[in-house]
């Protein structure tokens, strides 16, 4: 490892160290990774490149020493609660729509049913005798 890259490791540690005391000095104080890049004055690309293992290193920690969910792990959380939700909702409304479509061709059997009986000859009367077909 060179110089320069052993500098940005010993910054991000420093500054996961003051994320997580409460004590942030150039961010907002969030527990996110973009708050760790500030607070560490290294770009966010080279923090989740070049120095993943302090990036996962840094949320096990959220989760271990504050108790609380690292703010991309909540988002991708309530997503999925969304989604969960949305499944369901469509599968009811499938479910309503095949009900229909039942109920809707069961109507339409009846009704071609109906065209189908011939209708009764009208009584004739006197020497009138109807055309067969009518």
């Amino acid at each position: 490892m060179n110089e320069r890259h052993q500098d940005e490791r010993t910054r991000i540690r420093t500054a996961i160290d003051r994320l997580l005391a409460g004590r942030p000095t150039a961010s907002d104080g969030s527990l996110t990774v973009v708050a760790l890049a500030v607070e560490a004055g290294v770009h966010r690309m080279a923090l989740l490149k070049r120095h993943a293992d302090l990036k996962n290193e840094f949320y096990e920690r959220v989760r271990n020493e504050t108790k609380q969910m690292p703010e991309p792990e909540r988002k991708l959380r309530e997503t999925v609660t969304k989604l969960k939700n949305t499944i369901t909702n469509q599968k009811a409304e499938i479910d309503e729509l095949q009900q229909l479509v039942t109920r809707l061709t069961l109507a339409s059997a009846v009704l071609t049913q109906r065209t189908d009986v011939p209708p009764e000859p009208t009584p004739c009367t006197g020497n009138v005798i109807p055309f067969p077909g009518r």
